[in-house]
């Protein structure tokens, strides 16, 4: 589903079947069990069964993972807007979402463009209050900045708030979760390698590190010159 700032419209969501239906009829053209597909997407029989039946809506990453499984390409069920210039502008660039109930799911906006041999992976995330993302591991790395709201982030078991002007950035084979905790939308800015748009992208190359910055000891490098 794509919506554009300008208008608020979104576009072509009655003619598509729900996602988790589309998923369905893929599985089972494949012949796949639920307990298959959850087992080579590295997650539980009931997150996959959820999104089949529409109770749960994926990640952007957690699509991309079930759709290399039931060996489709991710656009047949994403449909994300191209940025073809190396620009975007706020009054113009689409949100898009995976569908789910108004106000209560995830939506994005695309900040990195597609041009050949890129592998940055760019978007806006705005994740309502509340909601909470499966525990996943791919490839890659990635980055969260918090622009605005709070959000709390689990690594390898690990939880930290982040709030806005903090960072994380760390080896994506780690596994990892993130929620809203508060009462507010939470506005992130979310950097990654993994190709969540369909572009064709190279895997990462991940690392042990975990490094967290906040804005607060950041701002006091810049005034000591460091």
């Amino acid at each position: 589903m794509t919506t554009d700032h300008a208008s608020g419209a979104s576009t072509g969501e009655a003619e598509t079947p729900p996602l988790g239906d589309r998923l369905r009829q893929r599985r089972k053209a494949l012949k796949m069990t639920l307990q298959e597909v959850a087992d080579e997407a590295g997650f539980s029989v009931g997150f996959i069964s959820q999104i089949e039946r529409g109770i749960t809506v994926p990640s952007l990453t957690s699509l991309i993972a079930v759709c290399r499984t039931l060996k489709v390409e991710a656009g047949s069920f994403l449909n994300p807007p191209k940025v073809a210039t190396p620009f975007t502008r706020r009054e113009h660039r689409p949100v898009y979402g995976l569908g789910g109930e108004s106000g209560k799911a995830v939506s994005y906006e695309r900040l990195s463009a597609s041009f050949p041999g890129n592998v940055l992976r760019s978007t806006i995330i705005h994740e309502p209050p509340g909601h909470r993302s499966e525990p996943m591991s791919h490839e890659g790395e990635e980055i969260f900045f918090i622009l605005k709201g709070a959000l709390t982030l689990e690594v390898d078991g690990e939880a930290m708030v982040l709030e806005a002007g903090d960072s994380a950035h760390f080896p994506s084979l780690r596994t990892h979760t993130m929620w809203n905790h508060t009462s507010e939308p939470t506005t992130i800015l979310h950097t990654c390698t993994m190709d969540v748009f369909g572009d064709g992208a190279p895997s990462g190359s991940p690392t042990d590190s975990l490094a967290v910055t906040r804005a607060e000891n950041r701002l006091e490098g810049i005034a000591e010159g460091k």
